[in-house]
């Protein structure tokens, strides 16, 4: 299988599991619930505003691409959130689904990094149905090992950005970062680098080298050229014996 077929299997992968949609919803209800809050000042509002417009994202969905469980996940994730919030009366909150998220999915992206079993191989195994079969070669291990250390700089950024401002309470710098860092913005980043990575194709053994092509010579086209001697002039001899 080419890595052009590679990358977009992992691609359906993703969009089996929720795809951009999921996650343009996850951004919608950040920002709907920093808005909300910012002009009513009302917590319970703020997080009904945020359930509200993911509501109408899933039944958007669910009436054109006939899709139930992906638009489920965003409603679970998103009612979470404002559970958490509207419980604790704490605008902060709802942001904490996020928080943990970004440092949950770096400690499993980096012990997967250190026992050499990266987790976007499991991925993309999965998407070409071949399980584990891709740690039986160096090269693709080594780029599923770099596309997973790029996930796990952003979830590292983005959990070093989130949990101060979390602690501290700082809810409108909190909002903008938990949309950009733990939103669509920088997951995009990161699957173009790695689709980036996977389309590279590298040489299976780079030591050896390409056989030449030898040109086809017609002997009866050789001409019989007298041969040199050491001190520059020709000698007939060969010749003169024919």
């Amino acid at each position: 299988m080419s890595l052009r077929g590679l990358s977009q299997k992992s691609l359906s992968l993703f969009a089996a599991v929720g795809g951009w949609r999921t996650v343009a919803e996850g951004v919608a209800s950040r920002v709907l619930f920093l808005i909300a809050y910012l002009v009513t000042g009302q917590v319970a509002a703020s997080a009904l505003v945020a359930v509200g417009g993911v509501v109408v994202f899933a039944v958007v969905r669910v009436f054109t691409d006939r899709k139930y469980w992906q638009p489920a996940v965003g409603l679970v994730i998103v009612g979470a959130s404002a559970l958490l919030a509207g419980s604790t009366g704490q605008a902060v909150d709802f942001y904490l689904p996020t928080v943990l998220w970004q440092a949950g999915g770096g400690a499993v992206f980096l012990a997967s990094m250190l026992v050499r079993w990266p987790v976007i191989g499991f991925a993309v195994g999965a998407a070409r149905g071949e399980r584990f079969g891709w740690r039986r070669d160096p090269a693709r291990r080594r780029r599923y090992q770099l596309c997973t250390a790029i996930f796990l700089a952003k979830y590292g950024i983005a959990t070093m950005v989130l949990v101060p401002l979390y602690l501290t309470g700082q809810l409108i710098p909190l909002g903008i970062a938990a949309t950009l860092l733990g939103g669509a913005p920088a997951l995009g980043v990161c699957v173009y680098l790695c689709r980036r990575i996977l389309h590279t194709r590298t040489d299976p053994n780079p030591g050896a080298r390409r056989p030449r092509h030898r040109r086809h010579v017609d002997p009866s086209a050789i001409r019989h050229r007298p041969h040199q001697t050491v001190d520059g002039r020709r000698s007939w001899a060969a010749n003169a014996r024919k």
